[in-house]
């Protein structure tokens, strides 16, 4: 951490801008297409805002502050930023693997894009990709997956990786960097969603890479701007507002998908349960080594569809909706969308409703 700061203090911290006299404590957004250039030329200057904008430089340091890394780049979409970097690392003749557990418009967007250029897709599950990495050029690895919500080890993963000369890629959107830090474990790269639990309100569509590696970096920023999969200014600004209290509401909503994952554990409307943070799930041992907190979303199997909707319905608190990593909880019934899961597996994100009124909600509803 850094400075020895908790998580609020991080967050921040890494949320404001440098103090200088006179200048706002919050700083403004600056929307700016154009830029007077001057007649030197010179390239350090802004000149277009697709290739550079003042908001999106603060964001973007507080991004890399909070994972660890020297640099990061921020995205129109966390797809954006996850198919950037894909494409920026995979060469015609590569070999990719991807996760056969994690989010499906991943495995689609290989299968659909990647896969006719000339490479090689491998799907491989948390729990094969270690020996999916044998071979492999690249591997994307997603932990916690979503939905599924099972924990690749990613000390070990990097260690082999590393042996390889394979570059390792985490998708740390379910975690977020307050829960862990692929990076320090030994990744090359860090993408995310930012439209998740790091803005936090169900308003705007960002996401980022992060990394250390300068000329990796480079590659990644010039493929963003020939593509144009750039961040508006307004959700940079909106973005950075939110990143100064996930601290706060990261703590919360860990804190109540964990007395939910024990609510549910017993339950007799509930057939399955899976959180990282329960001694008694498959992935815990590996979870708690590397992650710091357990994260704000819940996968619980109930007996079908209908119960996952009646479950909604009965609901106060709870919304149907798809995303997560909201303020408010949420219920997504995951086979909908096309994911290898039964037909009452629901995902639930976790918001920061009092833990007390979420848990007595819940319980009502499911009986």
């Amino acid at each position: 951490m850094d400075g020895g700061y908790g998580d609020s203090t991080r967050s921040v911290k890494a949320a404001g801008a440098e103090p200088v006299p006179g200048a706002p404590v919050a700083p403004p957004p600056i929307p700016a297409a154009a830029y007077h250039i001057p007649a030197d030329e010179d390239d350090t200057l802004d000149s277009y805002g697709r290739r550079s904008n003042p908001t999106w430089r603060l964001v973007e340091s507080a991004l890399a502050t909070l994972e660890g890394a020297t640099r990061a780049l921020a995205f129109s979409s966390g797809m954006a930023a996850i198919t950037t970097a894909l494409r920026v690392l995979a060469t015609p003749g590569s070999t990719l693997v991807v996760p056969a557990d994690g989010y499906y418009q991943v495995r689609r967007y290989a299968t659909e894009h990647l896969a006719p250029r000339g490479i090689s897709v491998i799907e491989a599950t948390c729990a094969q990709m270690c020996e999916a990495a044998a071979g492999a050029d690249i591997v994307l690895a997603e932990t916690p997956a979503n939905p599924t919500l099972d924990v690749a080890d990613l000390h070990r993963l990097a260690t082999l990786c590393r042996r390889r000369g394979t570059t390792l890629v985490v998708d740390n959107t379910t975690a977020t960097p307050l829960g862990q830090q692929p990076l320090s474990l030994g990744a090359d790269l860090v993408v995310a969603s930012a439209t998740k639990a790091l803005s936090g309100h169900h308003d705007l569509l960002a996401g980022y890479v992060a990394g250390s590696h300068p000329e990796l970096m480079a590659a990644i920023e010039r493929d963003r701007l020939l593509a144009g999969a750039v961040l508006g200014a307004f959700e940079a600004w909106l973005l950075l507002r939110s990143l100064g209290t996930v601290g706060l509401r990261f703590e919360r909503q860990c804190q109540n998908a964990q007395a939910l994952a024990m609510l549910l554990r017993t339950h007799p409307a509930v057939r399955m349960v899976r959180y990282p943070g329960l001694p008694e799930d498959p992935s815990h041992e590996v979870a708690a080594r590397q992650m710091r907190r357990f994260g704000g979303v819940v996968s619980a199997e109930l007996a079908d569809a209908a119960a996952v909707h009646r479950l909604v319905q009965r609901s106060d608190l709870l919304v149907g909706a798809t995303s997560f990593g909201g303020i408010h909880s949420s219920v997504d019934r995951r086979a909908r969308w096309g994911d290898p899961v039964a037909d009452g597996f629901a995902r639930i994100s976790l918001g920061i409703e009092d833990t007390d009124d979420l848990i007595a909600d819940i319980d009502r509803a499911l009986r």
